[in-house]
């Protein structure tokens, strides 16, 4: 009998079989990861698209930025990544460039993505914040799709849990165990397991609630950007909140400070400072 992939013993679910790997193609193996990184970008580039068109802008304005986007989020993830886990690089600088190998982190893809939109409506004489508001609407849909990469490569995992939505998943699928781990492993049936809090599925399940109240509010909103401004103070809220839950923190150099909590904690307080601030002054206009 196969042993099972991973498991959800609270609340009855046993996967088997979840092979990384979709198909070879032409020597070239294409993973889940990939492919649902691809679906994410596909149903943010559509939801992104949709917006436009109710807003009156042209949809295929998202499609050109997207190009550019897409470049500078993967260069942006995997710098963030590099800068925050030096000490695994800086001995064998070719590493940087596998990222085969894994090792991007979002918060680049956020960043850099900001950057390139500032950029882009620079260039062509466009309104940052409203494409920012537009474009907040497909990333986040991007984002919750695309977390459950994470789940079939059994990575971005919290600590042990005992909670309704534990996750157990095989010990010898997992490419980095810490140490706190190690004394709460799980046998069932000769095979070790680690039952952890599955943060993926956490960040997946609020990336869509935080969706689903832009697309409330947007009707709502009472300046241009204030959508923008509402995805980063509540993906910050939640990034800040799961990523004290995980065991694969990047931390700032020399220090046990996790770097997202620390983005998260600013970019939240920037956030909600512009939101009172312009809301405030569209009262008084």
């Amino acid at each position: 009998m196969n042993a099972s992939d991973i498991i959800f013993p609270h609340l009855g679910i046993d996967i088997k079989n979840l092979n990384p790997q979709v198909f070879d193609l032409f020597g070239v193996t294409v993973y889940w990861y990939g492919l649902i990184i691809a679906m994410g970008i596909l149903a943010g580039l559509l939801i992104a698209q949709n917006e436009a068109k109710r807003t009156n802008q042209d949809p295929n304005i998202y499609i050109d930025f997207l190009m550019y986007a897409l470049i500078a989020s993967v260069i942006g993830a995997r710098l963030y990544y590099v800068i925050f886990s030096w000490e695994e690089y800086r001995h064998n600088l070719s590493k940087i460039f596998s990222l085969r190998e894994g090792g991007l982190a979002i918060y680049g893809v956020i960043i850099a993505s900001i950057i390139t939109l500032v950029i882009y409506t620079k260039k062509k004489k466009l309104s940052f914040f409203v494409l920012a508001d537009t474009a907040s609407l497909g990333l986040l849909a991007g984002q919750a799709i695309g977390r459950w990469g994470n789940f079939v490569n059994r990575e971005a995992f919290g600590g042990y849990t005992e909670s309704l939505f534990a996750m157990m998943i095989k010990k010898s699928d997992v490419n980095y165990i810490p140490l706190e781990l190690m004394d709460t492993i799980k046998i069932i049936d000769g095979v070790e397991y680690l039952q952890v809090q599955p943060t993926f599925l956490y960040e997946s399940l609020w990336n869509i609630g935080l969706l689903l109240f832009l697309l409330y509010w947007r009707k709502k909103k009472k300046f241009t950007g204030e959508i923008f401004a509402f995805y980063i103070l509540g993906y910050a809220l939640g990034r800040f909140w799961i990523e004290g839950l995980r065991t694969d923190q990047l931390l700032i150099y020399g220090t046990a400070i996790p770097i997202s909590q620390v983005i998260a904690l600013i970019s939240a307080t920037l956030a909600l400072v512009f939101i009172v601030f312009m809301r405030k002054k569209s009262y008084n206009t």
